[in-house]
């Protein structure tokens, strides 16, 4: 396994450039500063799995509520945007999107269609095929669950029957309380409406 510091070297070396693309010109990505790498121990000192998808968990959320994650629907044309209830800095990312995708060198990546989504359409995460596993073996397992209804070592209850409806004994008690509070603020109205001459 690579150290840690095997990791943040790597990153700080690592670089990607972008074709050639006559609006933008070369493009360079990079990793940041802020990487976050720690060796996993299953069975020893050190996070284990759970303390991991902890991690994770905590800022996917934490991503995603600080932009919004965009909109629930596609954007159909520019003044979609400028109406959306987003941030200014989210309205920012859908602008961008929607102008490098109507660049033809940015055709393939459907940007103006993903735009809503701040031009990402994929998973928030991937996963190694060493640690874990693949959504394929996973849609794989789960057509496989449904389509085979004898599951060894499954329980199933074929035989019911009507207990009863309405309040437990303790929710029929605050149900009564709540309808007499009900009926006596009811009551009070009555009164001041008729004290101020309204009835």
């Amino acid at each position: 396994m690579p150290s840690p510091s095997a990791a943040h070297a790597s990153a700080g070396r690592v670089q990607l450039h972008t074709p050639y693309s006559p609006a933008v010109g070369v493009l360079a990505f990079r990793w940041g500063k802020q990487i976050d790498a720690r060796p996993l121990h299953a069975e020893s000192d050190g996070p284990d799995d759970d303390a991991v998808a902890a991690y994770v968990a905590k800022y996917v959320t934490k991503g995603a509520s600080e932009t919004g994650a965009g909109t629930d629907h596609p954007l159909k044309t520019w003044a979609d945007i400028e109406s959306a209830p987003v941030s200014e800095h989210v309205r920012t990312l859908m602008r961008t999107c929607w102008r490098l995708g109507g660049l033809p060198e940015y055709a393939p990546l459907n940007l103006r269609a993903w735009a809503h989504t701040l031009g990402y359409r994929g998973h928030i995460l991937t996963k190694s095929r060493a640690y874990s596993t693949t959504y394929a073996v996973l849609r794989a397992e789960r057509a496989h669950h449904v389509g085979h209804a004898d599951i060894p070592d499954t329980v199933t209850e074929r035989h019911w029957r009507y207990l009863g409806s309405g309040h437990s004994p303790g929710a029929a008690l605050i149900a009564v309380g709540i309808a007499e509070d009900l009926a006596v603020n009811r009551e009070l109205g009555r009164e001041a409406a008729a004290d101020r001459g309204c009835l």
